[in-house]
């Protein structure tokens, strides 16, 4: 009778401990970023355009600079940012210093008052601004750059938060990279994209262990998106968050029990 128990105890001890262990990993293959799907997949270049334009909405806020060669002009043309460089040293400061495109779509503009820029590029404002301001001036340099983009990564990233932005665009990977990348427990085959369209927001789901990924029109991320990386399914029996004390318990505890019995 010793003996039957003594080996029930043994393969109740080596089933669970393989159970624990099949449960607290994570395959290699869910973690590994733009995948081979198969052997005949050998493409190495993908059609997609680094220069993404993006088109200037209500709400939005750009930072205008005239530069002349006559230094009232320059401070005639620039109130909001009088007294050189210095005000526009943070965050804050650029804010308060752009201009705000209103729900109409316009901002208003010293000297030439009010300009339609909605759906427009940077470039395609900072042309038709120099153009308006040629009636008044000969050599002048001007600068428009957009003030608010902000990008949100949010769930299983290493940290999480609000990122701004100094470039023209991003892709998805140089994002996660920002927030240290994704964690172990993230799932990479569905990681969300919120973005803010005329009609409300719009969620799309796009799968970053897949090489189409770089032809996807979302590859880019535009001002103000939220990306969501949920959890695998399963995520609270992983090893990271097992209860550890029960287990070496129990493991303690079976082992004993053997001893005993031998």
């Amino acid at each position: 009778m010793k003996t039957n128990l003594k080996k029930n105890l043994n393969l109740f001890f080596w089933i669970g401990l393989i159970i624990l262990m099949s449960v607290s990993c994570i395959p290699q293959k869910k973690m590994v970023y733009m995948q081979v799907q198969s052997e005949t997949d050998t493409i190495t270049k993908f059609q997609n355009e680094r220069k993404i334009e993006y088109k200037v909405q209500p709400g939005d806020n750009l930072y205008i600079r005239v530069v002349t060669l006559d230094e009232k002009t320059t401070v005639l043309l620039n109130p909001l940012t009088t007294g050189g460089t210095q005000n526009i040293g943070n965050d804050a400061s650029v804010y308060l210093n752009s201009y705000n495109v209103n729900e109409e779509g316009y901002l208003d503009f010293p000297m030439i008052g009010e300009v339609m820029v909605q759906n427009m590029s940077v470039e395609e404002i900072k042309n038709v601004i120099q153009e308006k301001l040629t009636i008044y001036l000969n050599e002048f340099i001007v600068i428009v750059k957009l003030v608010n983009f902000n990008i949100t990564l949010l769930g299983e990233v290493k940290n999480p938060g609000q990122y701004k932005i100094y470039q023209d665009n991003i892709n998805i990977f140089e994002a996660v990279s920002m927030a240290s990348d994704l964690t172990d427990f993230a799932n990479r085959n569905k990681v969300a994209i919120i973005r803010q369209t005329k009609n409300g927001s719009e969620v799309v789901y796009i799968d970053m262990t897949n090489r189409d990924l770089l032809l996807s029109e979302y590859f880019y991320l535009k001002p103000n998106d939220i990306v969501y990386a949920q959890p695998v399914k399963g995520k609270q029996f992983t090893f990271a968050n097992f209860p550890y004390g029960v287990i070496f318990g129990l493991i303690s505890s079976t082992v004993l029990i053997l001893s005993y019995i031998q």
